[in-house]
């Protein structure tokens, strides 16, 4: 996807630009390429930028670390708000309290946009941040190692010996 110039989106029919994707994000792991678009419409002092985009991932499920193909969705809209001290780079402290209203995207007004960049970050930002691959999924399956002289369980991992220790010499 080429970057767009933001100035030159005034002179285009409705002042929006589309862009259709059917490709492999770089940084991205996808077993298809992303496909959908990326709309941005410029605002006078804002760009609305939109997509609709899906790809298939492949997750490990955090219970039974077991691998699973994901479908990934996104239906998404941003304001980028145009402001011509975007990317200066300021001596500010290493430590500052940033306020809510500062938390927003900003682009130069005579700068570029990055449809692959901004499509990369949204895909990145709908990956799932608990991953399963069963609302059910029992986890890894826990086996005892029991001695063929019927002994008592011995643990698995003798980092565990003390609590084994302390745990027969409670009462129950």
């Amino acid at each position: 996807m080429d970057a767009i110039y933001i100035p030159q989106l005034t002179q285009a029919p409705e002042r929006t630009e589309e862009v259709q994707v059917e490709e492999f994000l770089p940084g991205l792991e996808t077993l298809t390429p992303v496909r959908g678009h990326v709309r941005v419409q410029h605002h006078g002092n804002y760009l609305e930028v939109s997509s609709q985009a899906e790809t298939i991932i492949t997750c490990t499920c955090n219970r039974c670390l077991q691998q699973y193909n994901r479908r990934l969705g996104l239906d998404t809209k941003e304001i980028i708000w145009l402001d011509e001290t975007a990317n200066q780079l300021n001596d500010l402290p290493l430590e500052r309290e940033v306020v809510l209203e500062e938390l927003l995207e900003t682009l130069p007004p005579d700068g570029y946009f990055y449809p692959n960049e901004w499509l990369y970050e949204q895909m990145s930002l709908a990956v799932p941040q608990r991953q399963l691959c069963d609302r059910n999924c029992p986890g890894i399956p826990v086996s005892s190692t029991v001695d063929s002289s019927d002994s008592p369980e011995t643990p698995v991992d003798n980092r565990w010996a003390s609590l084994e220790a302390l745990k027969k010499q409670l009462p129950g």
